[in-house]
């Protein structure tokens, strides 16, 4: 690796489009410390693992996005370095909370001079999404420290709500710039992209985040991969000069953001259609998961690797999309207890123990999703079996590391350390953070995905018999 400050920062952007080097540094905040990018003409850029980008009207300063809570104070330290403007509008992409909690450094400096605080402006949908974020705290305090791998995790419940909403189009006019405002479903049902003409300069949000789309996220609420790839065309027509993207480095030139787009596009679009094709053939759910292909060669392009989300999960977006919750299968209509019908299966089979045996014989081929079935099975008919658990936190951690995606590994992980928890006699925390990694993510260290130069594997194919037919 290169030594990273923010004077190479778009030196290094040009490394990572080119494979040369991957999104760690990025990701992790490196560039961060160094404050804004200078990306274009009045433009700065604030590279962290959410980006905010700011922009000098001539007459104050315009942000698009302003991060998390995390790099809140970083981010204010970072703009009044370069600039003692006012800040008069911050644009929320959309209402992910990685995107909206850096507004309070700039309301306090504005109380603090008797000025007008920053205007907020976003999609009318973002209300109700901060809404039912304090309706769900719990829900999303449990899932996301699943996905991300941090026990602690606290999920907020006071949100900066927008001054200023609006539905399909919103044109903003500030100094010397025009910000054209456009509302699209993709990973959100609230979310904006911005289009600066003056300065053809595209800002996506969370629209492109040099990753396979998250468009199937298995915890959390309906994703919309048809709308998005239209997004995808849309933003291409624009003929941007400059992309600054919600998640990831900027893209400078027309025909690399031109490439970048229309590949994302391409890979939603075949998805939508091939999974479309298989449930008009009347096929299952299951048939449906394992018959769609990913175009070849899409996912080893550096800005779709599946370190996020992945296509899988995509595919299962859409089925709920389109078809509701049923898979097809009958017998999963109207089941019984997950632990009665586990019981069952494990008397039939000769014993919890038989079936956690034959997980670990499974395990051994490297037939992993067959593992983890019986692994499952066999804890839900003995829970306090330290054997059983045993067994299943290995098959769940063989799983984690086999994996590319944020998502998958987190639900493995925790599933992993659930089982180790019982098998050692302690707790869920304890287990997590046994190793170096597991303590980075329980301090807090959330990165989208795999991106490392050493672990990534991105776009490889796993060693699964099992039949994965959408490759991670």
């Amino acid at each position: 690796m290169t030594e990273h400050n923010s004077s190479g920062y778009m030196e290094y952007a040009d490394r990572v489009w080119s494979g040369e080097e991957s999104l760690l540094a990025h990701f992790t905040g490196k560039f961060a410390a160094g404050g804004l990018v200078q990306v274009g003409e009045r433009t700065g850029f604030f590279p962290a693992f959410a980006n905010v980008a700011v922009f000098d009207t001539g007459d104050g300063l315009v942000l698009i996005d302003s991060g998390d809570f995390r790099t809140a104070s970083q981010l204010h330290e970072s703009v009044r370095s370069q600039s003692s403007a006012p800040v008069n509008t911050v644009v929320y992409t959309h209402g992910h909370v990685d995107h909206v909690f850096g507004v309070g450094p700039f309301d306090k400096e504005a109380a603090d001079a008797g000025t007008g605080r920053p205007e907020v402006v976003a999609h009318e949908a973002v209300a109700a999404r901060f809404d039912r974020y304090r309706e769900t705290v719990g829900y999303n305090t449990w899932i996301n420290r699943r996905q991300f791998g941090v026990p602690s995790l606290e999920w907020p419940t006071e949100y900066r709500y927008p001054d200023t909403t609006y539905r399909d189009r919103l044109t903003v006019r500030r100094g010397e710039l025009t910000f054209e405002l456009v509302h699209a479903r993709g990973e959100t049902d609230d979310h904006t992209y911005a289009w600066i003409p003056e300065l053809r300069t595209l800002c996506t949000g969370d629209l492109f985040i040099w990753n396979s789309p998250n468009a199937g996220n298995p915890q959390k609420v309906q994703r919309y991969p048809v709308e998005w790839a239209q997004a995808l065309r849309d933003m291409q027509d624009l003929g941007a000069e400059v992309l600054l993207p919600g998640h990831g480095v900027p893209i400078l030139g027309s025909d690399r953001i031109q490439q970048a787009l229309g590949d994302t596009a391409e890979l939603l679009e075949s998805l939508c259609t091939q999974t479309r094709d298989l449930m008009n053939a009347g096929a299952r759910l299951d048939e449906v998961l394992h018959g769609v292909k990913v175009p070849p060669g899409l996912l080893e392009k550096p800005y779709l690797h599946p370190a996020y989300d992945e296509p899988e999960f995509v595919v299962r977006n859409l089925w709920r999309l389109w078809g509701g919750w049923y898979d097809q299968n009958p017998a999963n209509l109207k089941p019984a207890p997950e632990a009665a019908l586990a019981a069952e299966l494990a008397d039939a089979a000769g014993g919890a123990q038989a079936l956690a045996d034959r997980a670990g014989q499974l395990l051994g081929r490297g037939e992993l999703r067959l593992a983890a079935h019986l692994a499952e099975t066999a804890a839900l008919a003995a829970p306090a079996d330290r054997e059983v658990a045993r067994i299943r936190a290995e098959v769940f951690a063989r799983r984690a590391v086999d994996e590319t995606s944020t998502m998958a590994r987190g639900v493995f992980n925790w599933a992993s350390a659930e089982s180790a928890a019982v098998a050692a006699g302690t707790d869920v925390a304890t287990e997590l953070t046994r190793s170096d990694e597991g303590r980075r993510r329980a301090a807090g260290a959330i990165s989208v995905g795999v991106v490392d130069d050493d672990s990534c594997g991105c776009g490889a194919p796993t060693d699964d018999s099992a039949g994965q037919e959408v490759r991670p």
